[in-house]
């Protein structure tokens, strides 16, 4: 039987990426988007199909999940949110880690149940935060740091029902968000010199990881954080 994978955040940037990588290895995949826009701008894939959820919001990840008679594989890949200097202000602090912490841990209990019927997995969307402080965006560090470590507890706490829980942590990925970056040189420039490889990423860099962990060669690796970053964290 096909094996079935839902990749929230999956119409878009990164999380396109890896939803287009999964199909073309076999598997029937929902994409989720937060609004219809988004999902109406998703190229057409005979093996994807499109579906508004919004992670914040209990009633809309329950339907998503409660359409599903299968599931094999989460990824986490929705609302990786940065607000800027306003994460230093409560609110903007607290949705970002509504989005990125809270949403993270709603969509994997939403999918507990399916997952433990077949022994699936979930990969989750760490960040090179993950290990290192930033000055500029306490509340997205705080959340990708929570991310890591939802990942391993829940690792432990799932394996006995044969669910494997992992991360990846991108590094700079070339994105529809990042292309400012990108195509300033100035800005650039200090993070190509800090990347061993000497470029951006590629939304396919990271699918290829994805579909790793996923992947029976994959299937004593539970609790693992991943780093996808052309090696910026080995210096």
């Amino acid at each position: 039987m096909q094996p079935v994978a839902v990749v929230t955040g999956g119409t878009r940037g990164i999380g396109e990426g890896i939803a287009r990588a999964l199909a073309a290895s076999g598997y029937s995949v929902v994409a989720t988007g937060l609004t219809e826009a988004e999902c109406a701008a998703f190229a057409p894939h005979t093996a994807i199909r499109t579906s508004m959820m919004d992670v914040t919001a209990d009633s809309s990840v329950a339907a998503v999940f409660s359409g599903l008679d299968r599931l094999d594989l989460l990824v986490n890949c929705a609302g990786t949110i940065q607000r800027g200097g306003r994460e230093f202000e409560i609110e903007a602090f607290r949705l970002t880690l509504e989005v990125n912490l809270v949403g993270t841990m709603r969509c994997c209990l939403a999918a507990r149940p399916l997952l433990a019927r077949n022994g699936g997995s979930i990969v989750n969307t760490a960040s090179m935060l993950t290990f290192q402080g930033s000055p500029f965006v306490p509340g997205y560090s705080a959340s990708k740091g929570g991310v890591g470590q939802l990942t391993k507890s829940l690792a432990a706490a799932w394996a006995p029902e044969g669910i494997r829980v992992n991360a990846i942590a991108p590094g700079w990925i070339d994105t529809e968000l990042t292309r400012p970056l990108v195509e300033d040189p100035v800005r650039s420039a200090p993070i190509l010199d800090r990347t061993p490889m000497k470029r951006w990423g590629k939304p396919e860099d990271v699918a290829g990881a994805v579909v790793f962990l996923a992947s029976d060669a994959a299937r004593f690796i539970t609790g693992a954080i991943l780093p996808v970053d052309g090696g910026y964290l080995s210096l």
